[in-house]
């Protein structure tokens, strides 16, 4: 089961230690590279330690460096140190700060690039322009120095000069979604240019998209207790998003998950906690338009109450951001399904539409999944999947994202050729004996 991080009642060290992992499990760090720092309320900042297996880290061998300058722990500091120390002195609104060499930032690094994040409105909103340090010798004032300066311009994400990238954050939850969605937007800019070109999104297009989502459901009046599905429900719902997180084809920052309940009634994933994060207890209701009392639904709840309400056959629905998919999404490139008969058959031809399509002229939410499709990719946004029951909707992700990077990767080698016309039609006699699957959690 997932570990909660509770910023307000967790230990620095336990949370250093609880991000680290996650950092090294999803291949964004290596053994010895990176390195995380919390500064407390007191002023002493606690920091990962010098010449330690990141994959191995235990909460006993984080160091603290307290504000005089003592340091408790069995250990030395990070090395880099000095640039933690210079980030927190010039930034006070700053209390966590995260260094790692991801392999999508760390090439846009050594090409003395930065990437755009105004190719995503969701990721521009909370990452912002990233800044970028001059190289300096690691370990050094004048690298502390580089970095701090660009922080003291007010950017949270800075990307260093042939070494890795720096983020900031309000606590280590948010310095962590930050990387995560500046990496992502990384990979997805490389990817994408494998096919196409990535398109930038003006400022006030994506200040006018942003602002669509700003409606908040109803509160209900009263507190209602769980019956047995319901709790059923929010399990199923909690032990997907966290494989999702797992697999890379969640964010903690970004991403919907709902699972239809009664009627047109649905439970789905509140707004403001990172998906890392969730607990089962933490997943929102609607019910009868309104909100469970206390929470507050994901800011796509109107979406999902759209396509539950226009599609009786849909009783499951993920809004995510897969860096392959997310690819062809910013590049507005054609994704061909007609790759392997299992793709053909489980996600028909996708559907690609323009950012902002899911809601009307007036504002309101349309139903934008066809029912002879269940997937759609939403250019510089996200893909939309639907299924059945959700652990079919969680495959049909995963059948997109694998073929995504299937004809990402075939690119380099020549033209792809797509099953025939004749072939397909064969398809098509199997394929409600697979699309009618009985699929269980």
């Amino acid at each position: 089961m997932a570990t909660l991080l509770n910023t307000k009642t967790m230990h620095p060290r336990d949370q250093i230690t609880l991000v680290m992992r996650r950092i090294y499990d999803r291949v964004l760090t290596t053994t010895s590279g990176g390195n995380l720092s919390i500064c407390d309320e007191e002023g002493n900042i606690w920091i990962t330690p010098a010449g330690m297996d990141k994959g191995l880290l235990k909460p006993a061998d984080i160091v603290c460096v307290k504000k005089d300058g003592t340091i408790v722990g069995g250990h030395k500091p990070s090395s880099e140190y000095p640039f933690h120390r210079a980030i927190y002195k010039k930034r006070p609104d700053i209390k966590a700060v995260i260094h790692a060499h991801p392999p999508g930032i760390v090439a846009f690094s050594i090409v003395r690039k930065v990437p755009d994040t105004r190719v995503l409105p969701q990721v521009h909103a909370l990452c912002g322009t990233a800044g970028y340090a001059p190289y300096a010798l690691p370990g050094t004032e004048e690298l502390g120095e580089n970095i701090a300066a660009e922080f003291s311009e007010g950017v949270s994400v800075v990307v260093m000069e042939n070494h890795g990238t720096v983020i900031g954050g309000a606590d280590i939850s948010e310095a962590y979604q930050r990387f995560e969605l500046m990496e992502l937007t990384a990979r997805s800019l490389l990817y994408g240019s494998r096919i196409g070109t990535a398109r930038i999104l003006a400022e006030n297009t994506i200040e006018k998209h942003l602002m669509r989502f700003c409606n908040v459901l109803p509160e209900e009046d009263t507190t209602h207790s769980y019956s047995a599905i319901n709790r059923e429900k929010r399990t199923e719902l909690h032990k997907i998003i966290t494989r999702a997180c797992r697999q890379g084809l969640m964010l903690g920052a970004y991403g919907s998950v709902s699972a239809r309940w009664e009627g047109n009634d649905f439970i789905i994933t509140p707004d403001h906690i990172s998906k890392w994060d969730l607990t089962p207890g933490d997943m929102v209701q609607i019910r009868n338009g309104q909100r469970e009392k206390g929470k507050i639904p994901d800011k796509a709840v109107q979406l999902h109450h759209a396509i539950y309400a226009h599609h009786k056959e849909v009783n499951a629905i993920i809004m995510t951001q897969p860096a392959y998919l997310t690819a062809f999404a910013i590049t507005g490139e054609n994704f061909n399904v007609r790759t392997i008969p299992e793709t053909w058959i489980y996600l028909q031809d996708v559907q690609m539409s323009e950012l902002g399509c899911q809601f009307s002229e007036q504002g309101t939410p349309q139903p934008v999944i066809s029912e002879d499709s269940p997937v759609m990719i939403i250019k510089n946004e996200c893909v939309v999947v639907t299924g059945n029951k959700l652990l079919q909707a969680f495959d049909y992700l995963e059948v997109a994202e694998f073929s995504a990077k299937s004809l990402i990767l075939s690119a380099s080698l020549g033209a792809m050729i797509p099953i025939a016309d004749h072939e397909i039609e064969a398809l098509g006699k199997v394929m409600s004996r697979w699309k009618n699957y009985e699929w269980k959690i």
